[in-house]
């Protein structure tokens, strides 16, 4: 006996079936696409710190130049027309 009462027998024709309503070519295209959607999924679930790229010290500087960049220029538009 097999899976609840169905032999392997029965598991080879609905295998056979399934082969010949779909095709090969088209079984595999859907499990080359299931598999990369669960490659996806994985990758997406994992922490992000696991996966951030490590920021490099030249990488660092330009942060802080760009932060440094910005900040006066927010302030600027926070001014009232009086106080320009």
């Amino acid at each position: 006996m097999g899976f609840g009462g169905i032999s392997i027998w029965q598991l080879l024709i609905i295998l056979v079936i399934i082969v010949l309503l779909f095709g090969t070519k088209r079984l595999r295209g859907i499990g080359s696409d299931l598999g990369s959607a669960i490659k996806g999924f994985r990758n997406s679930v994992k922490d992000p710190e696991e996966t951030a790229e490590p920021v490099t010290p030249v990488a660092q500087q330009q942060l802080k130049a760009d932060a440094k960049e910005a900040t006066p220029a927010s302030t600027e538009t926070t001014k009232t027309p009086e106080q320009r």
